[in-house]
């Protein structure tokens, strides 16, 4: 699929886009000299590592290694493939994406077709809604207009084993995919069956509103499990979608809330009353990878749940997955209903403003936080303030450096007399000195055209190092090749065209290195290292060729080429 957008595009777009401005929409940014940093965003850390070279134009996490480009950052942050984070960057710059031989006519992946299926099972569910009188009369009896159903494209799995795989199932391909994309499950005999009858079906839909999976509802009590959703499939993985949050996204130009809910039903309640902004988890808790979601999606995070045991479980489950997500600027609170109450009946008896109300009421985090820590502890007492203190402690541990975890400290401190005992804040970014690379002439010269990949232009061909044998020498040649190919390929660009080669761990590594001096002092300081390359591969030559003459096998031109070999060693003396 990535050959199918031209090379030429690309260093185009790259040239456009600039990766300090695509990451900072997504992760606040510090300026730090001539670079930019922030807490990392692809693992847990209270200090930074994480820096952006706008010189280079790529990023790099000292903690976990994450590197690349601006395409690399929008496929790892935003879970793209390559073309989609393409697109992504493209719309960004106001770019039309050029595909080779056009999009649709290209050869498309198993993924392009299990989308397609996908999306003819939501409009198989979406026909069968209107034949069937008991799943209109439940739609209608919770209330759902005609607008409300088509939005959210809800439809009808009927009775019987086989009504997908009639369908759909035209033909061995479709079998596998209706497999693939878990529509269809097997018994112990091996008999296949549609894993979706006689329920009302909920498509779920990804960032780019495209169908991955579904959840089903009973229409009665009798019936069980009351929610059923897809299994694990190649596109499809519960603990990082969120249901609706494609609907969220199109209803808010922009998103400053969102609100975390149970149910399918609640979700959809609260969209027809006037509150686009519920979304749910398919059948998990909230997980860390959710969490990272939703503050991407809004700076103010509500979790609303019931007020009973398992909702207040679910709640600090909800707590423990966001710690390590609050970074300054970001808030979360927990809104608890009364007992016997959902979102859905809730906000039919009470409308949009008697819900918003409850929003406006609901807990911060960090008072739940304390008040949930502090539920059967007496802080009047001694040893009640040390239990309360002893529980804080490695939950506020997990809070990203920052203003709120001082805070939250400082709260503890107010409450129990203890400090929070916090680890002092180390640098995550070692020195270019005590970045473990061992330096070499070829490797200096691959750093050095990492840094500066406009230099490859002024390299004479064909090159004359190339008969130096030494590790790395083939690659500083390709990577020549490639930056002479591609005038104006920026440093990332040079290194992703690596991305799924063994190298590529290796010129991450060397783009790692500060490269000291102007840029024309680089130029002279690389050229310099390809004429000591050169001068290494004669010197070794010669050698070779004088330890096979001392065993008597030179023939006349290895005679030639030596006695050559020898006299420019001479002029080379004499110059020195």
């Amino acid at each position: 699929m990535r050959g199918r957008i031209p090379d030429s595009f690309i260093d185009e777009l790259l040239a456009r886009v600039d990766i300090v401005d695509v990451i900072e929409r997504r992760v606040p940014l510090k300026k730090a000299g001539r670079e930019w940093t922030a807490c990392c965003p692809f693992h847990n850390e209270r200090s930074p590592s994480f820096y952006v070279s706008p010189q280079k134009q790529f990023f790099h996490c000292f903690g976990c290694g994450a590197h690349g480009s601006a395409i690399k950052f929008l496929m790892d942050y935003e879970r793209l493939e390559f073309p989609d984070a393409i697109e992504e960057l493209a719309q960004s710059a106001g770019l039309t994406v050029p595909y080779e031989g056009g999009r649709d006519n290209a050869p498309r992946e198993d993924k392009t077709d299990l989308y397609g299926l996908l999306d003819d099972a939501a409009s198989f569910y979406q026909k069968e809604l209107g034949g069937s009188p008991e799943a209109m009369a439940y739609v209608d009896r919770r209330g759902l207009d005609a607008e409300t159903i088509k939005r959210f494209r809800i439809g009808w799995a009927p009775a019987g084993y086989d009504g997908v795989m009639k369908a759909l199932g035209t033909s061995d391909k479709r079998r596998q995919l209706l497999n693939e994309a878990g529509m269809v499950a097997s018994n112990e005999r091996g008999n296949r069956y549609d894993r979706f009858r006689e329920r009302v079906m909920f498509p779920i839909l990804d960032r780019r509103g495209r169908v991955i999976a579904f959840g089903g509802r009973v229409l009665t009590a009798e019936q069980s499990p009351k929610y059923l959703n897809s299994p694990e499939t190649p596109l499809f993985h519960k603990g990082r979608e969120l249901f609706a949050l494609w609907q969220v996204k199109q209803a808010n130009q922009n998103l400053t809330r969102i609100m975390v809910v149970e149910g399918y039903m609640d979700v959809i309640a609260l969209h027809q009353a006037g509150l686009p902004i519920a979304v749910a988890t398919l059948g998990t808790a909230t997980t860390p990878d959710h969490a990272e979601v939703l503050f991407r999606a809004a700076p103010d995070v509500f979790f609303c749940f019931d007020g009973d045991r398992a909702g207040k479980a679910a709640a600090w489950r909800a707590l423990e997955s966001v710690l390590p997500r609050m970074r300054d600027g970001r808030q979360a609170f927990f809104l608890f209903l009364p007992d016997g109450e959902d979102p859905d009946t809730l906000v039919r008896k009470e409308g949009k403003d008697g819900f918003e109300k409850r929003m406006k009421e609901a807990m911060p985090l960090s008072e739940y936080f304390f008040e949930e820590l502090a539920r059967d502890v007496d802080i009047t007492r001694l040893d009640g303030r040390a239990r309360l203190a002893e529980r804080a402690r490695p939950l506020i541990a997990k809070f990203p450096d920052g203003a709120f975890r001082d805070l939250m400290a400082q709260e503890l401190e107010r409450r129990t007399g203890a400090r929070a005992m916090l680890e002092p804040e180390k640098p995550s970014r070692p020195s270019s000195r005590n970045v473990n690379i061992q330096r070499s002439l070829v490797r200096s010269a691959i750093t050095l055209l990492l840094a500066q990949p406009s230099m490859a232009e002024e390299v004479e061909t064909p090159y004359s190092f190339l008969r130096l044998n030494k590790p790395g020498v083939d690659l500083l040649a390709e990577l020549l090749d490639i930056a002479r190919a591609r005038p104006g390929i920026n440093p990332a660009l040079l290194i992703e065209t690596f991305a799924e080669r063994p190298e590529y761990a290796s010129l991450q590594k060397l783009a790692q290195a500060d490269v000291i001096g102007e840029a024309e002092m680089q130029k002279v300081e690389f050229m310099d290292a390809l004429r000591q390359m050169q001068l290494q591969a004669v010197m070794q030559r010669r050698e070779a060729l004088i330890a096979k003459s001392r065993e008597g096998v030179l023939d006349d031109a290895e005679k030639a080429e030596l006695r050559m070999l020898f006299a420019a060693r001479v002029v080379q003396v004499i110059a020195e």
